[in-house]
């Protein structure tokens, strides 16, 4: 999986789960940053939301779930 299959991941998820717009949740979660898997060998992605703090817990629930699921992604 590529950190852009993810991002889109992310945002059909939360739309389903938390309702919202993609638009507000992809500015709530940013960029995803991948790290080279020789450092990060469990799991190489990381994401900083910057909404609110509902919006922030759901984000890292989400992120949880998603890393045990696709715990490494190739940078796009």
């Amino acid at each position: 999986m590529t950190s852009g299959a993810l991002h889109d991941l992310f945002l059909s998820t939360l739309v389903r789960r938390a309702g919202g717009n993609r638009r507000r949740w992809r500015l709530v979660i940013g960029e995803i940053k991948v790290y080279a898997t020789a450092t990060h060998p469990h799991c190489n992605w990381a994401l900083t939301p910057t909404g609110s703090a509902g919006e922030n817990d759901i984000v890292e629930r989400i992120a949880d779930e998603l890393r045990v699921t696709h715990p490494i992604v190739r940078a796009d």
